[in-house]
């Protein structure tokens, strides 16, 4: 264990074992971009995670059942519609843990399962292309009720997924902006390599779970994404912030690397119990919230599980390791100093 040059030992040795950080983002990281492109070459829609209507037009019918639901029932449902003229219907069936889950309890209880049927954009008042899914349904469910449609034209999909990646775009530049003002241009770059790096991870996650579990993104997985990007920033921050201040008066003293060491210590404890108390939240919401907001919670506790190891581990190291080529190309060498204890 190695020491830090205020005299208390460090619990981590971040520059290190700088390899070992580098490794595990890697590990993290790879599948999901690896996902990522295979979804862009094969998925219709050529985006990198698959998703919902509320990106690409269409609309959505939810039916309870009270009864168990089997492979081969969905089959002939599906093969039903198509029959009907209602095309390329992707279902899927959601698990319901309790009455809550639904929208008025008081009806609906004893629900077991919920058909989610996503087929292009149907008009709330086309009401025969609506009485065709009913009727297809209650063939084998004859207690199913119609617990929600939602619907989204294809114009206002293409909309709201092009103000998304605007609305993520001016984050990255306005974080940027800001870090350069407070920090350096360097640090600012640093931090921007750290949010990609959160951001590549969760979206990789998510994009592994759209071709495994079909599971789609909407707008409420943007929302998610852009407080975890803040959440990150600021954990980065902190420990930048403790990185500059301890330069003041160790500068001419230690090394960048014992000072980067001296900082994520000093910050350690601050970051995990502030991640810690944010994800029992989270996972809370996850077990015990209902079926709709499961994702966008997933969506927060990995991200903020990323965004701490990112602060404490990748965004430091990055730091020293960039700080290190600067003084190698400067000529300078770092201060022999004794470790205290």
């Amino acid at each position: 264990m190695s020491t830090n040059v205020i005299g208390n030992k460090n619990i981590i040795d971040v520059v290190k074992y700088r390899w070992i950080w580098l490794i595990l983002s890697l590990i993290l990281i790879l599948p999901g971009v690896g996902a990522m492109i295979y979804s862009m070459v094969t998925l219709p829609t050529h985006t990198p995670v698959k998703v919902g209507i509320d990106f690409t037009g269409g609309t959505v019918l939810q039916y309870g059942v009270k009864s168990d639901v089997n492979n081969e029932n969905i089959s002939k449902l599906r093969n039903t519609l198509a029959e009907k003229n209602i095309d390329s219907a992707a279902i899927q069936i959601i698990n319901v843990n309790n009455a809550s889950d639904v929208s008025n309890p008081d009806s609906k209880a004893g629900i077991q399962h919920i058909i989610s049927i996503r087929t292009k954009f149907i008009d709330e008042k086309d009401e025969a292309t609506l009485s065709k899914v009913a009727t297809s349904i209650k063939a084998d469910y004859p207690e199913a009720e119609m617990i929600s449609i939602t619907s989204v034209g294809p114009t206002l999909g293409k909309e709201l997924y092009k103000n998304s990646l605007v609305a993520m775009g001016l984050a990255f530049i306005g974080i940027v902006a800001y870090l350069t003002m407070r920090f350096r241009l360097d640090y600012a770059v640093i931090a921007l390599l750290s949010l990609f790096h959160d951001v590549l991870f969760v979206v990789g996650v998510f994009s592994i779970l759209g071709l495994v579990y079909n599971v789609e993104i909407d707008s409420l997985f943007i929302t998610a994404t852009l407080t975890v990007i803040g959440f990150s920033v600021h954990d980065t921050i902190v420990v930048f912030d403790r990185v500059r201040e301890n330069m003041r008066f160790l500068a001419k003293k230690a090394s960048f690397d014992e000072i980067v060491n001296a900082s994520v210590n000093q910050t350690l404890a601050r970051s995990v119990n502030t991640s810690l108390t944010t994800l029992i939240t989270l996972l809370a919401l996850y077990f015990f919230g209902g079926v709709t907001t499961k994702d966008f919670v997933l969506a927060m506790i990995l991200g903020i599980a990323i965004g701490t190891y990112s602060s404490i581990f990748f965004a430091s190291m990055i730091l020293a390791w960039h700080r290190d080529w600067e003084d190698s190309k400067k000529g300078k060498s770092k201060p022999q100093l004794e470790a205290t204890v």
